[in-house]
């Protein structure tokens, strides 16, 4: 029988936490590793995203508009007005 994660016994040794001078030291060598986009990347990924938020805007009010009618005529069909 093997052993699985759940039956293996746990390590006795805590890991050590890091300070706040070493943790921020390895946060600045990590960011030098990020490849950070040009300024045309940057526009053109913010065009994109401010296009495909507007689309889906004027889909879910289309969506919203619809059954905001659809609901209206068939609370009119269900209770005729007085």
């Amino acid at each position: 029988m093997t052993q699985t994660d759940a039956d293996a016994k746990p390590d006795k040794e805590r890991k050590r936490r890091t300070g706040p001078v070493t943790f921020t030291k390895e946060v600045v060598a990590e960011l030098r590793k990020v490849r950070w986009p040009s300024r045309r990347e940057l526009i053109t990924y913010t065009i994109v995203v401010i296009v495909f938020v507007l689309v889906l805007t004027g889909y879910v009010s289309l969506l919203d508009f619809g059954f905001g009618e659809g609901v209206t005529w068939l609370y009119g069909l269900v209770s005729p007005a007085a």
